[in-house]
């Protein structure tokens, strides 16, 4: 009997060896970058500086961590950005020394814009000496964490600092476009339009204000390492500065270890940058505060206030399965024609001997590299630590894409850190480029194909499923009060305007009445809530939803929420938000609902001007609102919130298979809504004002 026990014993131990996870380690230390000479070139600004002082210290932060099968490098660097053949470079040195594979480390940049210039961006060149010096130090980090490994467990958490990031890139009214470097009147986007401003009509994009945070302690609860990660482009500092970013970092060590244990290694603290290529901490929706709100000082002191509250909830775990991949491809830059080139060397033949001094040089050079070039390698990583996931980007990311990413991935907490592995400038979403701006316009800074930010998602999602071993999410609608009513009501057609991005206006129905995108309309922007939900929605500059929608005849009812961009008085019509008319055209039997120069709801038949039905109420601009229109045959009423504005008599008469159906604008495309737009519900019958009130 005693044998049998210790056979099970022995086969149990066997299982449960095979079973269980590796042991987790961690190791941190920080090697202090500060130029070995001075002055040293400045870059992030359109043209580059020299400067010889030093404010605060910038830093390489490191954390290894390892379990029995895998071991991996994540190196946080005081720097604007760092280029992928630097960054090899220095991953092969440390590689050598530690044993760590390439593929398994990951370096990023915090992007301030104080610290030397290891990498050519615009109108400045790289440090050269500093280059190599940075090298080399990047390797010394790696192999001074990996001395500092010990048993560990980790455990992650977040916080809201929404009131500390906002978006920078605004839509601009049409009649308010500006010019690019080439000379064309393209730039219908523009970063920091100023506060209430009259020439914006919204913001370009979400933001993602979650402050994520991922801790390592020793066994005993000696903490090891924590790291941030938060979407805001930069503060601002003199030169040579760690930005926000090392307050941020120092303020943890302050709070958390700020001495450390006889015979064990100082606390590390850092802050990885999540995308933030669109982002500032100015909210330019809300009036221009009277004093300034913080200092650098205090706003970092403020984030790592919310990094504690989240650092007290996190429930540390041993034992975590630890996991890294690498993706590497090959983009193309978006190279100048043959006309732009020859305006490009024209302009540098100038300054051959010399740098550019002002935009149109410092485009025009950029032109010629982007023509040498022609594509670039390009780096994504995925991590899996547990339930955690860790993406990276090597570009200046839009906040909506980390929002892909965190909606769709199968891990149940996500991190995106930008500028990782490299330098690649700004990769809008595709939608994006169609607006221009500075963010758009080709060069090494923002030269990436129109369709990077989609294949860069891609490539990140396809990582984190092979390494989870699970499936991505496919995200759903918002499912609060408001939507559930608009449901039981059964709509015909129902865009909820929750897409990522695309050309495919999905009807939430089972009647399969899709629509369609144009140019200029933007995605996933904050809309009306929903209970305690998000509801998000679509932002129109120009653009419409085409959709045809069959057997509806003369009694129709279609409701919306509607958030116009445009100030009274900017135009006769503010913008049509609604259309029922053949495309490029006014035909004398279509039906339209706009809003006019003067904030009211105007409505139309047929393709007199003259003839509107304007409404009473004023609909706030900036302001989100509900708009049902509903005809009854003849019979036509047009409510705001829930109560009448317009009440009239207009035949309809609509000819056979009037089917084509356009929101966002008018059929002959003639002042289109510029603003927001969400739950459009189009039903085949007069809805009742009971309701419409619901």
């Amino acid at each position: 009997m005693k044998a049998y026990t210790l056979i099970f014993a022995a086969i149990s131990l066997a299982l449960s060896t095979l079973t269980a996870h590796a042991e987790l380690r961690a190791g941190a230390h920080v090697t202090n970058v500060n130029p070995d000479r001075y002055p040293t070139i400045i870059n992030g600004n359109m043209t580059g500086r020299e400067v010889s002082d030093v404010k605060t210290d910038v830093n390489a932060r490191a954390i290894v961590l390892a379990d029995d099968d895998t071991e991996i490098a994540i190196v946080v660097v005081d720097s604007c950005m760092m280029s992928r053949p630097i960054l090899d470079e220095a991953k092969k040195l440390a590689s050598k020394a530690t044993g760590i594979p390439m593929a398994n480390m990951l370096i990023s940049a915090t992007h301030t814009h104080s610290a030397p210039a290891s990498m050519g961006c615009l109108g400045s060149d790289p440090d050269p000496f500093y280059q190599r010096f940075l090298v080399k130090k990047l390797a010394e980090a790696i192999a001074a964490a990996q001395k500092n490994l010990e048993p560990a467990k980790a455990g992650w958490s977040s916080g809201d600092a929404a009131d500390f990031t906002a978006l920078r890139r605004w839509v601009f009214r049409p009649d308010s476009m500006r010019e690019d470097p080439f000379g064309n009147l393209t730039a219908r986007a523009s970063m920091h339009p100023g506060y209430l401003s009259e020439n914006a009509t919204g913001e370009t994009g979400p933001e993602d204000p979650e402050l994520g945070i991922i801790a390592f302690q020793a066994l005993d609860g000696r903490p090891i390492a924590m790291m941030g990660n938060f979407s805001m482009h930069y503060y601002g500092d003199q030169a040579i500065s760690a930005d926000y970013f090392g307050l941020f970092s120092e303020g943890l060590k302050k709070r958390i270890a700020p001495k450390a244990v006889e015979g064990k290694p100082e606390f590390v603290g850092l802050m990885s940058h999540a995308p933030s290529g669109d982002i500032y901490m100015r909210d330019y929706a809300k009036p221009a505060p009277k004093e300034k709100p913080h200092t650098i000082e205090t706003y970092a002191e403020s984030l790592v206030d919310i990094a504690m509250q989240a650092y007290q909830k996190i429930e540390f775990q041993a034992d975590l399965p630890l996991a890294m991949t690498e993706t590497r491809m090959t983009l193309n830059y978006r190279v100048p024609d043959k006309q732009r080139l020859e305006w490009a060397r024209n302009i540098v033949a100038d300054f051959e001997n010399g740098m550019p001094k002002d935009g149109p040089q410092v485009y025009a050079r950029e032109a010629i590299i982007l023509h040498e070039r022609q594509n670039t390698e390009v780096v994504n990583q995925a991590i899996t630590l547990g339930e955690l996931g860790i993406t990276t980007t090597p570009c200046e990311t839009y906040a909506i894409t980390a929002l892909k990413l965190k909606a769709m991935s199968p891990l149940k907490k996500n991190f995106v850190i930008e500028l990782a592995n490299g330098g690649d400038g700004y990769i809008p979403p595709p939608e994006q480029h169609v607006l221009g701006g500075y963010n758009t316009w080709p060069a090494r800074s923002a030269g990436l194909e129109v369709q990077a930010e989609p294949k860069m998602v891609e490539s990140m999602l396809k990582m984190l499923e092979t390494l989870s071993g699970r499936d991505r999410i496919v995200p759903t609608p918002a499912q609060g009060p408001a939507a559930k009513k608009l449901a039981a009501l059964k709509p015909t057609a129902w865009w909820r305007s929750d897409e990522f991005g695309g050309r495919v206006a999905e009807d939430e129905t089972a009647n399969a009445n899709d629509g369609y995108y144009e140019d200029g309309v933007l995605f996933y922007l904050e809309g009306p809530t929903d209970g305690k939900e998000i509801n998000r929605c679509t932002h129109f500059a120009d653009g419409r939803l085409a959709a045809r929608l069959r057997d509806i005849d003369d009694t129709y009812s279609v409701s919306m929420r509607v958030w116009n961009g445009m100030p009274n008085d900017s135009r006769d019509v503010l913008g049509w938000m609604l259309s029922r008319d053949h495309d490029n055209v006014l035909t004398a039997d279509g039906d339209h609902l706009g809003i006019d120069k003067d904030g009211h709801i105007i409505f139309q038949h047929g393709d007199n001007d003259k003839k509107r039905v304007t409404g009473k109420t004023v609909v706030p601009r900036w302001t989100w609102t509900d708009i049902t229109l509903v005809r009854a045959g003849d019979n036509v009423t047009v409510y705001i919130n829930g109560k009448p504005d317009i009440t009239t008599k207009s035949t309809a008469g609509f000819p056979a298979k009037f089917d084509q159906w356009f929101v966002g604008g008018r059929s002959d495309n003639s002042n289109n809504w510029e603003g927001k737009l969400d739950e459009i519900a189009v039903f085949n019958r007069a809805l009742t004002k009971e309701e419409v009130a619901k």
